[in-house]
């Protein structure tokens, strides 16, 4: 079935086997907003859900009629008819024709352990099954995917019979065949001999591979059957499904396309996969792994100061791609081991006259350095560091000060109400403003009347609400009386920022961090 618009056939089954990861779980809203965004990445099928499986599917698959999806086609998912009935009889087979989907994904058994101990069926009778439900759906006009499954587990115990299962799909007429590592635990040369085998004995099939993580293989095994001609592949675009997950099509497709130069996505849409797989991840509710390839935001940061320098000078020393291939950015992490070449790439993005002998980046340089000795670590806070090097610049002027603050707790066995409140008065320009608030915390609790007493001067702060709170205890040594650092990240609903404080005190060390939040948003509202 592979279309050919695009060398690689791309099939993104987060709706479906990435549904099934632990604490993965779709609103019928979600599904709508997760289909919308695949569509505007632009991936060639949507596997969406099984619609005999639940209420919930169905009415997916009714509402998607109102979709205007502008590059992908949703498909339904079931499996081959039950053991003992006829395929026309089969309730669940009924199901994926009233889904209305023109592409239909079938699964049956292709290891002989399944057919005789899960199945209890016979061989020849779970041949049957597959020919029979391939050429039912056929008939009613359906295209049809066969998912092979438990493929590579089967040709390794039984390669006749295994083999047998998907000449069976072929010759029923299935419109491509896809090999699945449905356990997770095929090693890559292993993958490489059956797709070879496969595509020597099937030359005319269309061959496709669903690979998951049980092994950290999915990316690798599914390279190795396209390096040997399969033309449809299939996975999650974060990653995540069943157990260890997915092939993750946010590392998969970049290589495809950046390394084998196999198109993949409609033209440009490249540079914005980072951008949809955080939305997919935000709908789903998870968090994408800071070194996730090609899209985490650690896949292009450098800390040690010969890479830092030698990046700046010619990109391919320490990257193997142009970060805006793929939407993301290099990142020069500011530390002390860092060196004065990271540091002045920095400030160029401030002062792009300045370069790394400019006395301010040698001071910053010193700062730096005395700064990290005293528990200060600027490599995850860039929006503390641009607020420093503003100093540093004498471009600095405080929105605001605060005058006093005061924070408390408090737990009454069984009260439901917040437990932490806390008072700020704060001072901007020749006017003062107190305001209180509660919070589930003291951190919250401090936030928000933060805010709120500012946002009769700064309206636009209303967009912004903390993202994430880290709290880390720099030297154990010295127990409860101990220097902790704070790094917060906050967002606007566009971006993201991170700050940092240190103090003895959490709160304190709060305090300096959440400023510094607010001030860089207020510097950037107003450059």
């Amino acid at each position: 079935m592979s279309t050919n618009k695009f060398d690689i056939e791309i099939l993104d089954t987060t709706l479906r086997d990435g549904a099934q990861g632990e604490s993965i779980t779709f609103s019928l809203r979600d599904k709508l907003a997760v289909t919308e965004t695949l569509d505007e990445l632009g991936v060639t099928l949507i596997e969406a859900g099984n619609p005999g499986s639940n209420p919930k599917d169905m009415e997916y698959f009714r509402l998607t009629d109102n979709l205007n999806l502008k590059n992908s086609k949703i498909c339904a998912f079931g499996s081959t008819r039950k053991k003992g009935i006829k395929a026309c009889d089969d309730i669940q087979l009924r199901s994926l024709l009233d889904a209305g989907t023109q592409t239909v994904v079938i699964f049956g058994k292709s290891w002989d352990l399944h057919v005789n101990k899960v199945l209890r069926a016979q061989p020849q009778e779970n041949l049957d099954m597959i020919a029979e439900t391939i050429d039912f759906l056929k008939k009613e006009g359906r295209c049809v995917i066969y998912d092979a499954e438990h493929f590579f587990d089967g040709y390794i115990g039984n390669k006749s019979y295994a083999l047998s299962t998907i000449q069976t799909a072929f010759d029923a007429g299935a419109d491509s065949i896809v090999l699945c590592d449905t356990n997770g635990g095929t090693l890559t040369d292993k993958v490489t001999d059956a797709a070879y085998e496969v595509k020597e004995l099937m030359p005319n099939t269309v061959f496709g591979i669903h690979a998951h993580n049980d092994c950290g293989l999915a990316v690798a095994n599914s390279i190795a059957a396209i390096q040997k001609g399969f033309t449809h592949v299939q996975g999650t675009l974060v990653g995540f499904g069943e157990r260890c997950g997915n092939t993750s099509l946010a590392a998969l497709i970049p290589t495809l396309e950046l390394k084998m130069s196999l198109h993949c996505l409609p033209a440009g849409n490249l540079k914005r996969i980072g951008e949809m797989t955080r939305r997919v991840a935000e709908i789903a509710n998870v968090i994408i792994s800071d070194d996730m390839p090609y899209v985490g935001t650690h896949a292009f940061s450098h800390k040690a100061g010969m890479h830092s320098d030698g990046v700046i000078k010619t990109n391919l020393s320490f990257e193997h791609i142009n970060p805006s291939a793929v939407g993301n950015e290099r990142h020069l992490l500011m530390s002390e081991v860092g060196g004065r070449a990271a540091i002045a790439e920095r400030v160029k993005l401030i002062e792009p006259s300045i370069d790394k002998d400019h006395p301010v980046v040698i001071s910053l340089a010193e700062k730096l350095k005395t700064h990290e000795a005293l528990g200060w670590a600027y490599e995850g806070a860039n929006a503390s560091f641009d607020i420093l090097i503003l100093r540093e610049l004498k471009r600095y002027t405080p929105f605001f000060n605060i005058e006093a603050y005061r924070v408390m707790s408090e737990h009454p066995k069984g009260s439901k109400i917040e437990c932490s409140n806390a008072w700020v008065k704060v001072q901007v320009g020749d006017k003062s403003e107190v305001a209180a608030a509660e919070g589930v915390g003291p951190v919250g609790a401090l936030d928000s009347a933060l805010r709120r007493a500012l946002t009769s001067f700064y309206p636009g702060l209303s967009k912004m609400r903390l993202e994430d709170y880290k709290v880390r205890v720099i030297d154990g040594k010295d127990a409860t009386a101990a220097q902790v650092r704070v790094l917060i990240e906050s967002t606007d609903g566009q971006k993201t920022w991170n700050t940092i404080g240190v103090s003895a005190d959490i709160i304190d060390a709060s305090r300096i961090a959440l400023m510094d939040s607010i001030e860089y948003m207020l510097i950037s509202e107003n450059k």
